[in-house]
Order: structure tokens, then C-alpha cells, then sequence
């Protein structure tokens, strides 16, 4: 069973999430937050697999929850919940470890395969808003050659591989793209991130993003 806490301040966008989640048979809304302050205290208790995470919130905002999220011993994967109205805090959470982003109204189906896909240590960049986020925290240009000079580290299976991280493809997607294990996937995924100093799938799919792999 996935364990899922949600952290919005708004009763309306968590009871919508909750229905949808509920909905699945393999998925467990374990907690509730609707202030930034308690999140990271509920995660200790109840131990959840994924954390959806509401960017603006009452008290201590998203940022300063995902932080104290990203200290604890095992945290869980999270995800920030934001708008199509990328803001300052976007480009914060990429640093601090978010593992993507998804709108508070996403379709259901999407909201509940993003769960999935989180908890088997995925990354969540939803087509209608990865172009729009990645392309908000790319300061104006690519930065193209930075992330080139990251790119030419990889070999041209790794290369392929964080194309794939950057379509938000899961460890066993990338593996049935590539014909390969799931296992030797994830030893390609933990090598791109220490060649190309990333903490997650997130931070790898920006740098595909800047360095040209993904349009």
C-alpha cells in the first residue's frame, strides 16, 4: 500500500485529492496538513511514501517544509502542488530536492499514476506543465553550456537515459523504452545523477532540459 500525506491550506483542494486517491485500491491517505509548520512532524509519524505539498502555505510555506522533509532519515518522495502560474518558489524547491510538480486540478487518472510513479522513485513532470516549469527556472536562456559541458560526461546509453528521466518515464518505463532491466536502469539513473551532480530525477531532467536533450 502507498502511503500518502497531503499538505494544502485550502479544505476544498485536499478533500478533491483525498476523493481521488482514496479511489485506488493500492494507494492510503495516511495524513493531512494545513499548515507548512506540522508537515514534516506528521511524516515522522505516520512514515508516508510520497508527500504532496502545496507550494503557498499558512505559517512556514512549502519551501521550509520540503527542506525540513529533505532532513529527515528516510524522507519520502514530494511533490510540489502549484498552478500554471510558475512562480519565485519553483525554482527554490528544484534545489532544495522537490521531485516534481503537479497542478491541483490534474486529471485523476494522471494524480494517481504520479503517486504511483513517486513511490517507485519516479519523477513527476506532467506534459502540460513540465515544458512551462522547466523553462521558468532556466533564468531567461538554457544555460546551455553548463549543462552541455554535465551532458558530455554521460555515455550515449546515459545520455538516453536522462532523456527518458526528463519525459518523466519511471525506472521500469525507461527499461521497457531501452530493453533493458529494471535493475540496470536504476544503476544508469544513480550514475547520471553523481556525474551530473543532481539529487534527483527533477534536478536531472532540468539539466536535459537546459543542455538541449529535451524540447
Amino acid at each position: 500500500m502507498i502511503k500518502v500525506l497531503l499538505a494544502d491550506d485550502e479544505d476544498l483542494v485536499r478533500s478533491g485529492l483525498r476523493t481521488i486517491l482514496s479511489s485506488a485500491g493500492d494507494i492510503e491517505v495516511v495524513a493531512e496538513c494545513d499548515d507548512g509548520l506540522f508537515v514534516a512532524d506528521a511524516a515522522r509519524q505516520h512514515r508516508p511514501h510520497v508527500v504532496l505539498l502545496d507550494i503557498r502555505m499558512r505559517s512556514a510555506d512549502g519551501i521550509v517544509a520540503l527542506r525540513r522533509l529533505r532532513s529527515l532519515p528516510e524522507p519520502p518522495a514530494v511533490a510540489m502542488l502549484t498552478t500554471f502560474d510558475v512562480d519565485e518558489y519553483v525554482q527554490e524547491a528544484l534545489r532544495i530536492g522537490a521531485n516534481g510538480f503537479l497542478l491541483k486540478d490534474t486529471e485523476p487518472s494522471v494524480l494517481i499514476k504520479a503517486v504511483r510513479d513517486l513511490a517507485r522513485g519516479g519523477a513527476v513532470l506532467d506534459p502540460k506543465v513540465a515544458a512551462r516549469v522547466l523553462s521558468a527556472v532556466a533564468d531567461g536562456e538554457r544555460a546551455a553550456e553548463p549543462a552541455r559541458r554535465l551532458l558530455s560526461s554521460l555515455s550515449d546509453r546515459e545520455r538516453e537515459v536522462v532523456s527518458l528521466i526528463g519525459q518523466g518515464m519511471s525506472n521500469a518505463e525507461i527499461g521497457g523504452a531501452l530493453h533493458l532491466s529494471e535493475a540496470t536502469v536504476k544503476g544508469y539513473v544513480s550514475a547520471v545523477l553523481g556525474k551530473i551532480g543532481a539529487v534527483n530525477r527533477v534536478q536531472a531532467a532540468l539539466v536535459a532540459y537546459r543542455g538541449g536533450l529535451i524540447a
